[in-house]
């Protein structure tokens, strides 16, 4: 039996090793279009590859894709983030857990991954070819005929689809051609353009526990927020990105982003914090951070916002002054004008849809022997590992049925 997968990436590589292990007599070759495999795999999590995310209950993991949650709850109890532990600590390659669950080797170094996965691919005599743009399949009686750019066409009993997202509509032209229904794909996880915003001059800065939302709308996450020269980044933009990510397509990525920068604090709490700050340090400077999770520059920059003499006391803080302050900490607004893509992991919403593929074994309800992995379907999570284990999990399961 001749099996081709299409895509050299995670779940292209994942779904390849899992049929090898399925069927070993099997021919299984990967046909990747550019000139190298796991690319994103090398350069994730700024060249560590952040393998997975900590194991969570099934339910509670499901909840980091803002596309593909329903899908999910029903597949990550055949192949979880804890099988992804397992499998590569079983290869012998150790990990580590980050204070915010995101999963790294020991090493600090993808190549250690990559490696892992190029001997299992070496070790089942799973061929694998670059530069090798499929454009189409031809169905006929006995399986598929795979139609190669400026090449030979190439047959195979039973393949998987696993070459990933792509922005542009007309990528996916070729699977809807053969019947499947495509989700128009968008941008997600990207960090925010804000055009000449005063905060540039505080780039590098972060605050840990941030909350943020969009205007007019439902949006909202909690994090960390990092300030750039271009806009802002970190955790509580990037899940905000995500989720909201159709909607801000629509609009051309341009509202206003409001931010607390202060979430542990209700405008009560805020309020009776800095009344007691003026009874109990009367002599301090207003330029004096009271708040220890709150850099000095920013805070520095909120009284200078506020219109708040910096070399005056605490006891001197009048009440407009509080009221001014407590608005710009818990509802500071700003103008977002565009995106920029996180690092170079760009990750898309849309694909195949899910509907059209079984998920007990991903094959296509439309096409017999055809499977699906990875991020060429409708799902996508936030930043933390969690793509990466929509890769495994989808990878597993197609590779271990296409082998059958």
């Amino acid at each position: 039996m001749k099996i081709a997968i299409i895509g050299g990436g995670a779940a292209g590589i994942f779904s390849a090793i899992q049929a090898g292990y399925q069927n070993p007599n099997a021919q299984i070759f990967v046909l990747e279009k550019s000139p190298k495999i796991l690319s994103k795999v090398k350069i994730s999590g700024g060249g560590r590859c952040n393998v997975t995310h900590t194991p969570l209950k099934i339910t509670d993991f499901a909840k980091n894709y803002p596309r593909g949650e329903k899908f999910l709850k029903k597949i990550l109890y055949e192949f979880n983030a804890q099988d992804t532990i397992n499998w590569f600590e079983d290869k012998g390659v150790a990990l580590k857990t980050e204070d915010d669950g995101r999963i790294f080797p020991v090493s600090d170094d993808s190549q250690t991954i990559i490696d892992t996965l190029l001997a299992e691919i070496h070790k089942l005599k799973i061929d694998i070819f670059t530069s090798t743009n499929v454009e189409n399949l031809e169905i006929t009686e006995e399986g598929f005929l795979l139609k190669i750019l400026k090449q030979k066409d190439i047959f195979a009993h039973k393949v998987i689809i696993a070459n990933g997202g792509n922005p542009k509509l007309e990528s996916f032209k070729w699977l809807a051609d053969l019947g499947h229904t495509i989700i128009p794909p968008v941008p997600s996880l990207f960090t925010f353009n804000i055009p000449q915003h005063i905060l540039g001059e505080l780039q590098g800065l972060s605050v840990s526990n941030t909350k943020v939302w969009l205007e007019g709308t439902k949006y909202e996450q909690k994090g960390a927020l990092l300030i750039t020269h271009w806009g802002m980044s970190a955790p509580a933009i990037l899940k905000l990105s995500a989720y909201s990510a159709r909607y801000l397509a629509e609009i051309n990525y341009n509202t206003n982003v409001h931010i607390n920068w202060l979430a542990s604090y209700t405008e009560q709490k805020l309020r009776d914090f800095l009344e007691d700050l003026k009874k109990e340090h009367p002599h301090k400077k207003n330029k004096q951070n009271p708040f220890v999770e709150f850099p000095k520059r920013l805070w520095e920059y909120f009284i200078w916002k506020c219109d708040i003499d910096e070399e005056k006391t605490y006891s001197q803080l009048t009440k407009a002054n509080i009221n001014r302050l407590i608005e710009f900490l818990t509802n500071d607004t700003h103008t977002i004008k565009g995106k920029t893509t996180f690092k170079e992991e760009f990750v898309t919403a849309g694909g195949v849809e899910l509907s059209e593929v079984n998920h007990l074994t991903m094959e296509s309800k439309i096409i017999k022997n055809l499977f699906f992995a990875g991020e060429v379907l409708d799902i996508d999570g936030i930043t933390g590992g969690f793509n990466f284990q929509s890769a495994w999990t989808t990878g597993y399961i197609a590779g271990k049925n296409v082998g059958k």
